[in-house]
């Protein structure tokens, strides 16, 4: 197995996954998240190695993160087996989830949300504040909900 093989993006599921984010984006805001050349795989690796924030879950009743490119992974402070095994509600604190939950739920009715602003924890506890971040719901090409996904670049830890 070569190095580039060992990285994250590089899984064939990984590449799926991001094409959805990167496809619903689209739909969704009318516009690219990242420049779409190339290939599925190069794209996938675009979008890992991109300079903001990339993160996602899936549908379950108590939403796991799914995806998060390695600015994601840094700021979180985690690793890809313990960052995709960490239900998303604790990405916050108890005193602000019932808020991401809101927050959530309005991407959902709407599709897409592109002022969110709110207060998040690392693995490690460090708390950041997380400003105009675009939340969207995550759709496969039938529209049918897969998940919701989340960038931005600007955050201040407190």
């Amino acid at each position: 197995m070569t190095a580039r093989k060992a990285e994250r993006w590089a899984n064939p599921a990984v590449i799926q996954w991001s094409q959805l984010l990167l496809d619903s984006f689209r739909h969704w805001l009318g516009r690219d998240l990242i420049e779409r050349k190339g290939s599925q795989e190069e794209q996938a690796r675009a979008l890992y190695h991109a300079s903001f924030v990339v993160v996602s879950h899936g549908m379950e009743t108590d939403p796991i993160l799914n995806y998060g490119n390695k600015i994601a992974l840094d700021l979180w402070e985690l690793d890809w087996e313990r960052y995709s095994k960490t239900p998303s509600r604790l990405t916050a604190e108890p005193v602000n989830q019932a808020e991401r939950a809101r927050m959530l739920a309005r991407a959902r009715e709407n599709g897409f949300i592109d002022d969110y602003k709110g207060v998040r924890i690392s693995g490690t506890g460090k708390r950041f504040s997380v400003e105009q971040a675009i939340v969207w719901n995550v759709v496969d090409e039938r529209g049918k909900q897969q998940g919701q996904a989340a960038t931005f670049s600007r955050w201040t830890f407190l």
